[in-house]
């Protein structure tokens, strides 16, 4: 009995495998020639300098903030936008050269993941293989630790130095020499935070007073001048958000109740630029229309301002993002269009092409990619580029 149970179930499998063989062989004589083997491992390398349809996507990945990214994603490619990934953990901050052939990354470590002994240090990456090449150690354990801000972390001095933000809870700005790979000092900053690059060897930092304060550095890194800017910030009326969209050396911010103001940042000493406008009003809201999101003002290569609008504004909805992007003109303070999103969006980003692209990162992770001249969506990159994409920056 066994023999015949065995004999039955050996032609069941052979005739299970027939259609099998059969595919099998079709397969051999539409391919004849097989593909080459390919070589283990495959590394790829990158340009040096990036096209202006790439973007660096800084995830922050908040469910697992000791696996923060940076995405370098191909805007104009919906198929594999995906270029490569570069670690930035623990509320880091990235850099991007657009003039060398490095990326820095300031992050934190800890010896046993998520506890023990701390190290803060800025990681050398090179453009085209995504490879860490250097680490330069920040002392002292108080790199500031925040979700992300670009204004956190800049370059000065013509991307050889970089100004990093520390938080213990005191302020100050340690300097760091990128070539020399080296610590050129600290900076105190009693009262005020942000890093806008100004002149040569300087930069601007915003204060709890509503002041601005502008500081230029030696040849050596120590503190050469520090001069308080004539203007004021209305911190209770018209606080601004902290990243501004920059055009040439003009940073141009915009407040929460959405009034813009320039600061021309080309020289020793930051100076107000203009007159203060209004993004405008526009039916449909409830109660007005406001800027809100995270990153929520960007601009072109033209000088065009793109700002995310919401239409549920009101006092403290500043983070709640926006459904609408509106463009103006900076000369003139027009409104010159309106363009409605996909869904609720948190930060955007121009690209600084010929027919620049608007990138949209909205609040369900899904990373759009629209005309910036009509608003229309030219496609999606979906929310698989990133898990928290929430700041953007053109590379080139």
């Amino acid at each position: 009995m066994s023999r015949i149970i065995s004999i039955s179930v050996l032609a069941a499998a052979l005739s299970a495998t027939a259609p099998l063989s059969m595919a099998l062989a079709q397969t051999v004589e539409r391919f004849p020639t097989p593909l080459a083997e390919e070589p283990i491992p495959a590394v790829l390398t990158l340009p040096q300098s990036y096209p202006a349809s790439w973007i660096m996507v800084h995830d922050f990945n908040f469910n697992a903030m000791i696996d923060g990214r940076g995405v370098l994603i191909d805007t104009a490619n919906p198929a594999t936008p995906v270029k490569g990934i570069v670690q930035i953990p623990q509320f880091g901050n990235i850099l991007v050269s657009r003039s060398g052939t490095e990326i820095y990354t300031a992050e934190t470590y800890y010896s046993r993941l998520t506890r023990g002994e701390r190290t803060d240090v800025i990681t050398v990456w090179d453009k085209a293989t995504l490879a860490p090449t250097a680490e330069i150690i920040l002392p002292g354990g108080k790199r500031q630790q925040q979700v992300t801000y670009k204004n956190n972390f800049q370059f000065i001095n013509n991307e050889k130095w970089a100004v990093i933000a520390n938080f213990t809870p005191a302020q100050s700005v340690t300097i760091v020499d990128l070539e020399g790979r080296k610590i050129l000092g600290d900076i105190d900053l009693p009262g005020c935070s942000m890093i806008y690059p100004t002149g040569e060897r300087g930069f601007t930092t915003l204060c709890a007073d509503g002041t601005m304060t502008t500081l230029q550095l030696a040849a050596d890194g120590t503190l050469a001048s520090s001069i308080n800017v004539d203007t004021t910030v209305d911190i209770d009326g018209q606080p601004l958000f902290a990243m501004p969209a920059m055009v040439g050396s003009t940073a141009w911010f915009v407040s929460y109740n959405g009034q813009i103001r320039g600061f021309d940042l080309s020289g020793p000493v930051a100076k107000a630029v203009g007159k203060t406008f209004i993004v405008g009003t526009a039916e449909g809201a409830a109660p007005q229309w406001r800027p809100g999101g995270w990153q929520v003002i960007a601009s072109d290569a033209a000088g065009r301002l793109y700002v995310l609008m919401n239409p549920s504004g009101r006092e403290g909805s500043h983070k709640d993002g926006g459904t609408e992007v509106w463009v103006l003109d900076p000369a003139t303070g027009e409104r010159l269009s309106r363009y409605a999103l996909q869904g609720t969006a948190i930060s955007i980003e121009v690209t600084r092409e010929a027919s620049p692209r608007l990138i949209v990162a909205r609040a369900d992770s899904a990373v759009d990619v629209h005309d910036a001249k009509t608003g229309a969506l030219i496609h999606s990159l979906g929310n698989t580029v990133a898990f928290n994409p929430l700041t953007l920056s053109v590379v080139n």
